[in-house]
């Protein structure tokens, strides 16, 4: 059950994503702007929900030929990575004209669905203390809270996934060794606890951080 939920929250909507077969991918942007306004609303350093095209199949990147976000009266270039991750605007305006973003796959025999990932930005090895991973995984928590909805988050809040603590993936292998601390190759998970909030011990280690996502106790 909390790995259905999660997978409601955070957002592998091929159901809700339009996909026209083999040739264009096409999705309203008011699902976007949504998620990016409870981004807006709320005081995240770190955390934030980013959106990407993937293989439904796979869930690899389905890699963009070329994109666009379109109203009835205007258009404008989607801008995205090389990763398939979608960089749109946080617009009011773009939600109340209704606009839709439509991207073309490099490969016409992918089918592609949008995932919804809460994520860090701006977060480097500079950031690597028990204090800053304490701040961003009660970020993660916050933010996955705030984007499950008063009714979710309050009312059935024993439906939500736990989240442990977070999940740093590497460059390359950072050989880190320390209590609460279990690394897999370039994925290294970190129990977060209390007494690190305040604590502004480092994690040393040579490879760069890549990303940090929620680690969610299955």
């Amino acid at each position: 059950m909390k790995n259905r939920m999660l997978a409601l929250l955070l957002g592998l909507a091929g159901a809700a994503s339009s996909v026209q077969a083999q040739e264009e991918f096409v999705v309203s942007y008011d699902g976007f702007y949504d998620r990016l306004k409870v981004v807006e609303k709320g005081e995240f350093e770190f955390a934030r929900v980013n959106f990407y095209l993937v293989d439904i199949a796979s869930l690899a990147p389905c890699q963009i030929q070329s994109g666009k976000i379109v109203t009835e009266n205007t258009e404008q270039p989607l801008n995205y990575t090389q990763q398939a991750q979608l960089l749109l605007p946080f617009s009011e305006k773009l939600d109340k004209d209704k606009a839709v973003i439509v991207a073309q796959p490099k490969n016409p025999q992918h089918d592609c669905q949008i995932k919804f990932q809460i994520e860090s930005a701006y977060f480097t090895n500079t950031h690597l203390t028990k204090q800053r991973l304490y701040q961003l995984h009660h970020e993660f928590d916050e933010l996955l809270s705030d984007l499950s909805g008063f009714f979710v988050s309050k009312l059935m809040g024993f439906l939500l996934p736990q989240q442990k603590g977070v999940k740093v993936t590497f460059a390359s292998e950072p050989n880190l060794s320390a209590p609460g601390v279990s690394c897999d190759k370039q994925v290294c998970q970190f129990v977060v606890t209390d007494d690190w909030e305040n604590d502004t011990a480092r994690f040393n280690t040579l490879s760069e951080v890549v990303s940090v996502t929620p680690w969610i106790e299955k």
